[in-house]
């Protein structure tokens, strides 16, 4: 008997020694990047009065999204294209989300949260816009406004912090909780259903596969409407991976630069470790990003009348972005594309297969026209079963590597 209570005794401290030494090493990380964020926001409040840095001076091509650049005779049309942009950014002083004693910011928490917010207006941007629409100061274009409030710090805007952050909470993440970017792929794939004006169908490709034939399915409707069969849903697709354990393995980078190139491209959700970034395009060795960690005011567009209304509408544009080395990324990434059409959808699947699966010893992810044979037939994951299954690609890289499994 004695024996048994000891064991018991034994068991019990190594529990509670694990959760302690866990949530330790877990708010060490939130301090972590506290002071971070805080960094970044110095860095980018900071005028200087210098020419910045932000595109190298070199004779290798400049990717933004798709397009090719010459990184000095282009500079303008490359910072252009940038500002263009939609920012999302921390935000400080919006309702409380869920009401009551809830976050009135996002600071510390919410980057990952804002890189979904921003692939997600850039996709509909091109969509309603078109690729080559540019932003300016005096840009009071209806549908830009439609689009940007949909992304306003407000319970009521469809694509709001507020509705990301609940989202996420009814899959398993707490208000406050960092997300990876597997879980606001599949928050963002739940929201797009419910803003019919979108009109985009979201895809997320799980085990590094991108299935044609369930594509074709959501975007390609059956039945229903008979004015609407055989019409294609405009599709946002999202592909997570995990490049490596701490770091990305050097063999993927040639097939995140060739991503870039492609005409299709929405750019890639990642980061630095604990550190959220959307990456929109690249240069040599060094992918370009936009980065959320300035904390700016709330505030409402409505129909960009006044000085107060001018000037919040500069606070979704970035003046400059920022670049560094790809290997430096945190592996845990998510590839983006938008397909308009059905065609630019079969060019795309021709692209990847062509740019990056034949080309690679190892390609980022694979292509297939139907569900492989040893996948269990009939069984459909739901949002929450995926974000079950795949929730191993969202833990930040302090956590226990060795459940990651590696591409």
């Amino acid at each position: 008997m004695i024996g048994i209570r000891f064991n018991k005794i034994i068991r019990t401290i190594a529990f509670w020694s694990i959760i302690i030494v866990r949530n330790i090493f877990r708010y060490m990380c939130i301090a972590t990047r506290e002071i971070m964020d805080c960094m970044y926001e110095v860095y980018y409040s900071h005028e200087g009065g210098v020419e910045p840095d932000d595109i190298p001076k070199t004779k290798e091509p400049v990717w933004i999204l798709g397009h090719k650049y010459n990184a000095t005779k282009d500079i303008d049309k490359i910072r252009r294209d940038i500002t263009s942009k939609i920012w999302c950014t921390y935000r400080k002083g919006f309702v409380p989300i869920g009401g009551g004693e809830g976050l009135t910011s996002d600071r510390g928490w919410g980057c990952m949260l804002r890189c979904g917010q921003m692939v997600l207006a850039q996709a509909l941007i091109c969509l309603h816009l078109g690729r080559e629409w540019c932003w300016d100061i005096d840009t009071k274009d209806p549908i830009y406004l439609k689009i940007l409030h949909k992304f306003e710090d407000k319970r009521q805007a469809p694509f709001s912090i507020h509705q990301i952050a609940l989202m996420g909470a009814s899959e398993g993440k707490n208000v406050g909780e960092w997300f990876g970017p597997n879980t606001v792929a599949q928050v963002l794939k739940k929201l797009a259903k419910y803003d019919e004006w979108s009109s985009l169908a979201i895809h997320v490709a799980l085990d590094n596969l991108v299935i044609i034939s369930e594509i074709r399915d959501l975007c390609l409707p059956k039945q229903g409407n008979p004015h609407l069969l055989n019409l294609w849903t405009p599709l946002l697709l999202i592909v997570p991976l995990r490049l490596g354990l701490t770091e990305i393995n050097p063999i993927y980078l040639n097939g995140i630069q060739n991503c870039f190139k492609l005409k299709q491209s929405l750019g890639v959700i990642g980061g630095k470790p604990n550190l959220a970034l959307y990456f929109i395009g690249c240069v040599d060795n060094e992918v370009i990003y936009l980065d959320p960690h300035t904390t700016q005011r709330v505030g409402s567009m409505e129909n960009k009348e006044t000085e107060d209304q001018i000037e919040l509408d500069q606070t979704y544009h970035c003046k400059r972005a920022a670049r560094m080395n790809i290997l430096a990324m945190d592996p845990s990434i998510a590839v983006c594309f938008l397909c308009k059409t059905e065609a630019e959808f079969i060019d795309l699947c021709q692209k990847i297969r062509d740019e990056i699966v034949t080309t690679e010893k190892q390609p980022l992810f694979e292509i297939c026209t139907d569900k492989p044979k040893e996948w269990s037939p009939g069984i459909d994951l739901t949002a929450q079963d995926a974000l079950g299954a795949c929730a191993i690609l969202d833990q930040p890289t302090y956590y226990d590597s060795d459940e990651f499994e590696i591409v």
